[in-house]
Order: C-alpha cells, then sequence, then structure tokens
C-alpha cells in the first residue's frame, strides 16, 4: 500500500481541488445526485465535472484503505484480498492474449495499479487513459518508483473523445471504469475505432442485474447509494451493456457475471460484519478508526473542510455495494471479451 499514513492520506485529500474549495466542491458534487434532488440527465449532461470533482475528492481515501488498484475481484478461500485482485488483472491479460511487445490501452486507469501490474506481468507497454489531473499526477509517481515509466504512461483525456488514431491498439482493456461513461454505446465505438482489427477488448463492468426491479424502491434506494458513492451517471443492466457493444461492431466472444459462483462474495471487504487484518481499514473497526482520523485532521485544520463529508459518501455508497451483492441485484464484475472483425463486413 503506497499511502500508509494519516498525514500521507491528509496531504491527498481534495486532489487538485483548493483546499479552501473542497466543501464547495463537496456540495456541488451531492447535487448531481438522486439524495440531494439530481436528475440523471443532468449527470450525463455533466459527466465530466461530476467524475472529475469525484475523483479529487476520494482517491486518497481509496488508495488510503484499497492500496494502488480500485476495484473488486472474486475470491477464493484462503485467498487474501490483494492475491484475488491480482489474479484477477492477470485473467484480463490472459483473455487479451497479451504478448510482448504489445501496445496496450487501459481506459479510465485510475493510478494506475492494473496498469503496472498488467504491464509486468505481460511484458507489454501500456497507456492510461485518464481524465483526472490528480490521479495522473499521483500514477506517473508510482510509475517511477516501480520502475516502470519507459513502458507505461498516462494520457489526459476524455476517453469518449480519445486523442489516438484510428487502430493504434493491439488491445484495450477497462476495470470498472466505462461506468462512468454517460452513454456506453458511444464510449464503446470510440473504444472500437483505436482498436486494431482483428483484436480484443475485455472488460469488467459494473451493471445492475437481471433481478434489479426498478419499480422496487428497496432497489432503486441501493442504486442511489452506489451512484453517489461512486460517481456514477446511471449504472447499466448487464443486457444494455451488450447490445451497446454489438451496436458499436463488436463480436461479443463471451461474457459472464463473474460475480456468480465466487466461492467468497466480492462485497465481503465493505460487509462490516467481517473481520480481516489483511484489509483492516475496510472493516467496520478500521473505517471507524479512519472516520474519526479524517474528523480530528479537518478539525485541526490538516485535512480540508469537507473532508468528512467525503467519508461520509463513502460509507453510504459502502452500505449500497453490500446491499446490491447480498441481493444479486448489482454486479461489479461483470465480464465481457469481445472482438472486433478483421473487416467491416465480417
Amino acid at each position: 500500500m503506497s499511502k500508509a499514513g494519516a498525514l500521507d492520506l491528509a496531504s491527498g485529500l481534495g486532489g487538485k481541488i483548493e483546499k479552501a474549495e473542497v466543501l464547495s466542491a463537496v456540495e456541488q458534487y451531492e447535487r448531481y445526485h438522486v439524495f440531494y434532488g439530481g436528475e440523471e440527465e443532468e449527470r450525463k449532461a455533466n459527466y465530466t465535472d461530476m467524475v472529475n470533482k469525484y475523483y479529487d475528492l476520494v482517491t486518497s481515501f481509496y488508495e488510503f484503505g484499497w492500496g494502488e488498484s480500485f476495484h473488486f475481484a472474486p475470491r477464493w478461500n484462503g485467498e487474501s484480498l490483494k492475491e484475488s485482485i491480482k489474479r484477477h488483472e492477470h485473467f484480463l491479460a490472459l483473455q487479451l492474449g497479451l504478448k510482448p511487445g504489445h501496445k496496450v490501452l487501459d481506459v479510465g486507469c485510475g493510478i494506475g495499479g492494473p496498469l503496472r501490474e498488467i504491464a509486468r506481468f505481460s511484458s507489454t507497454s501500456v497507456t492510461g487513459i485518464n481524465n483526472n489531473e490528480y490521479q495522473i499526477t499521483r500514477g506517473k509517481e508510482l510509475n517511477r518508483i516501480a520502475g516502470v515509466e519507459k513502458t507505461c504512461n498516462f494520457v489526459k483525456a476524455d476517453f469518449m473523445k480519445m486523442p489516438f488514431p484510428d487502430s493504434a491498439f493491439d488491445a484495450v482493456y477497462a476495470i470498472e471504469a466505462t461506468c462512468h461513461a454517460p452513454d456506453a454505446y458511444g464510449c464503446y465505438k470510440e473504444i472500437y475505432r483505436v482498436l486494431k482489427p482483428g483484436q480484443y477488448f475485455a472488460a469488467y463492468e459494473w451493471c445492475m442485474t437481471d433481478s434489479f426491479d426498478p419499480n422496487n424502491s428497496e432497489h432503486q434506494k441501493i442504486k442511489a447509494e452506489i451512484e453517489i458513492g461512486d460517481g456514477l451517471p446511471d449504472i447499466r443492466l448487464t443486457g444494455q451493456c451488450l447490445e451497446a457493444l454489438k451496436q458499436a461492431g463488436f463480436e461479443i466472444i463471451w461474457e459472464k457475471d463473474l460475480a456468480v459462483g465466487s466461492p467468497l462474495p466480492w462485497y465481503l471487504p465493505l460487509d462490516t460484519s467481517h473481520f480481516s487484518l489483511s484489509s483492516f481499514r475496510l472493516t467496520s473497526v478500521g473505517r471507524f478508526i479512519t472516520r474519526n482520523m479524517v474528523k480530528a485532521l479537518e478539525f485541526v485544520g490538516l485535512a480540508p473542510k469537507g473532508s468528512q463529508r467525503v467519508q461520509d459518501f463513502l460509507e453510504k455508497a459502502a452500505e449500497g455495494l453490500v446491499e446490491g451483492g447480498r441481493k444479486e441485484i448489482f454486479t461489479p464484475m461483470y465480464f465481457f471479451l469481445a472482438r472486433k472483425p478483421l473487416s467491416e463486413s465480417q
């Protein structure tokens, strides 16, 4: 874990937002969401601002509690969270058939934990695209520390309008990132454009499952908690993702919700009834300590005003994720492997 201490956490809180403006940014972010009267169309229309504010506000919390890879993973009995996360990333690389020398794109790369792991595992060059300046700055520093700065790089841009030529990459992947896109088809179409013909795109998507009932108020509450806690304009159904892929021109090789059949539930690290020394900061005790630590840091002025509010909506997200997982109405690991045909007529 790269950011180990309280002062490291405090120094990163707010990202690139001026410390005096953090509280205002929290309030603006909250107003995008259902709990504060926000509308889905407004979130989609302002997704760049909403998602940037979200990651400026939460990245230090994520890194403090989760490490460098901000995603879930199916998990085996006896396997640590860290081990499961690495295996989840290796699985993606193997599905894509990555080979030494391949030029790979990570869409929505965060601070680059998966990017570094996949580059080392497969001996490939990986470019991460991300629209958040703070995360890119942090990712470049972590690349330098890991010694992969010659094979891994970052580009600051919107993945709905990527600054790459057509057919630029041998493979593309996205890990729990394209859920931030306001339009799945537009996002997948852009990925299709930059991928070489005959090559593969693989992703783990955040989705509502077929068990989700839009007329169930409890289901809607859980969905809204996940959206505010994770910076999402909307959460699509698995079928909507598949349809968008097909419309974009992809051939679906295979797809599966990897949460189904996982020996340990993916949401276990966030379950307050579960205790783990290896992921202590995510347990109820660890979150209680973090909450009070942030409150103290904010009180003495080391953390900007509004930091506790961020911790609060992340707690709300955790509650929504656990309940969504228990009721099997939400998955963070709907996997698909898709291929761009060798020719448009294929």
